[in-house]
């Protein structure tokens, strides 16, 4: 069945990639009459792998022989959407006014909407409705078609609307344009098989669907002959990758697997459930030289009562006892986290519950969340919803505690020497180089641009809380 599959994405790329030449010779010749480049702008809006969406529809428009451009004044626009929250919606349609004035202006627009958001019929319809002037809108699942789409509309001039409700398809072979030349994401797999009540995720992402190992392993070693050091795998929960291919495969065997490419200086993965991480996973994070020195375990709450009605399908006794395991194998592990506060039916206690466990962990950073209702999930229907101050004010008390354990962590490597993945220069100040260190943190320090790409040795003369005033070590 895997072959079969695979066979099938094969030639739904080889399909796109037809499409893809067929329009650069359309624009090409345009180009031969006009001697002007149409530009693009993307917009992406939310998590990482949105961002990974965005390279792949920015490796395809370039392909085409489109030219990128900083403005939303281009020939195409696109606006790469997330939902995860209403007022991210609301934001959307505020910028597609402007769009739409833009257009007026510059008829031959075309303007593209992608994306989570679009996964959900209200707001399709409201922007069949109130967007007319929309020309392509796409979801989650096929944004490999993007060059398909935009060839009917080119040749039709009509609205295209291609919404998939979910899919088996997992077309990668297509070109994509990193922002980094030397780090690169991965997905390693799509879809959230979770239903944590209160995301939307699992109902605009599809089911759980992992990539084949050797397939991802291809790609990570052809990034690495084009120079990438660091490369970031991506999933909604990467600790169940493997459990829907014929041959199973654990994500800490596909760890190893990735460990024994050359060229790959630094491993990260983006994102950890607490429910799904194995002990064989924190031996493999133990032992390995490449894997970065962070881990992100959203905890949402502290409550074990609320951890049940979120779904979460841990306690909160548990999750200190797979902290403890994992200080326990890597003590200067960097531990950072999201929490949800106002929950509906947080209570006082459930929040003293979390501050509990926040004091306990000591994270070097959170995401931290006033929760908001989110049209379509259980959560949203729920009793008890707490009261907008008392929600402000339990996130404040959240935000002090967050900061007294950064605070602590802070500094543990001021006066040492550290391998720093030099990443741009300092946008504040151009004598200085940005990079980032194994656990995340950033590090500014005098240098030469030619080092940007590189991981070097910086000594880290002060710490600055969130980040390093450091010193490079000349080898």
């Amino acid at each position: 069945m895997e072959r079969k599959e695979t066979s099938i994405n094969e030639l739904e790329a080889a399909k796109q990639l037809n499409i893809i030449t067929e329009l650069k010779a359309r624009f090409d010749q345009e180009f031969e009459k006009t001697g002007k480049k149409k530009t693009y702008h993307i917009e992406t809006f939310g998590c990482q792998m949105n961002s990974r969406d965005s390279e792949k529809i920015s490796g395809i428009l370039k392909q085409i022989g489109y030219e990128e451009t900083d403005t939303e004044d281009a020939d195409f626009v696109l606006f790469n959407t997330c939902t995860v929250r209403e007022n991210a919606n609301n934001r959307v349609y505020g910028r597609l006014g402007y769009l739409g004035k833009l257009k007026k202006s510059n008829p031959d627009m075309i303007i593209a909407v992608c994306g989570c958001m679009m996964q959900e019929a209200s707001a399709v319809e409201k922007i069949k409705t109130s967007y007319r002037f929309i020309d392509i809108i796409f979801g989650t699942h096929n944004i490999f078609k993007l060059a398909e789409l935009l060839q009917i509309r080119l040749d039709s001039k009509r609205m295209v609307i291609d919404l998939w409700k979910d899919t088996e398809l997992i077309v990668e072979n297509l070109p994509n344009d990193r922002k980094y030349s030397f780090k690169a994401g991965v997905n390693i797999m799509y879809g959230c098989n979770n239903f944590c009540s209160y995301c939307i995720v699992p109902y605009v992402r599809g089911r759980e669907r992992s990539r084949n190992a050797q397939d991802i392993i291809d790609e990570i070693k052809a990034f690495a002959e084009d120079g990438v050091v660091e490369i970031m795998l991506l999933g909604q929960n990467v600790n169940s990758y493997g459990k829907t291919l014929e041959e199973p495969i654990t994500f800490a065997n596909l760890l190893q697997k990735i460990e024994g490419i050359d060229g790959i200086e630094r491993i990260r993965f983006m994102t950890s459930h607490p429910k799904d991480l194995s002990d064989e996973l924190i031996e493999v994070m133990k032992n390995s030289k490449k894997i970065c020195n962070h881990l992100h375990l959203p905890l949402q709450s502290g409550s074990s009562r609320l951890l049940k009605i979120m779904n979460r399908r841990y306690t909160k006794e548990s999750y200190l006892e797979l902290v403890s395991k994992i200080r326990k194998a890597m003590p200067n592990i960097s531990l950072t986290t999201d929490i949800i506060v106002g929950f509906p039916g947080e209570t006082e206690e459930d929040f003293k519950e979390t501050l509990d466990v926040v004091n306990k962990v000591g994270y070097d950073s959170a995401f931290t969340f006033i929760y908001s209702k989110r049209t379509g999930t259980p959560a949203a229907t729920m009793e008890g919803q707490v009261e907008e101050t008392v929600a402000k004010e339990r996130f404040d008390r959240l935000l002090k505690a967050i900061q007294a354990g950064s605070a602590k962590a802070a500094g543990k490597d001021e006066h040492t020497i550290q391998k720093v993945l030099v990443e741009e220069i300092n946008a504040q100040d151009s004598s200085l180089l940005t990079g980032r260190l194994s656990n995340n943190l950033l590090v500014h320090f005098p240098g030469d641009q030619s080092l940007i790409g590189k991981i070097v040795d910086v000594y880290l003369e002060e710490s600055k809380g969130f980040y390093y005033m450091g010193k490079l070590i000349n080898s």
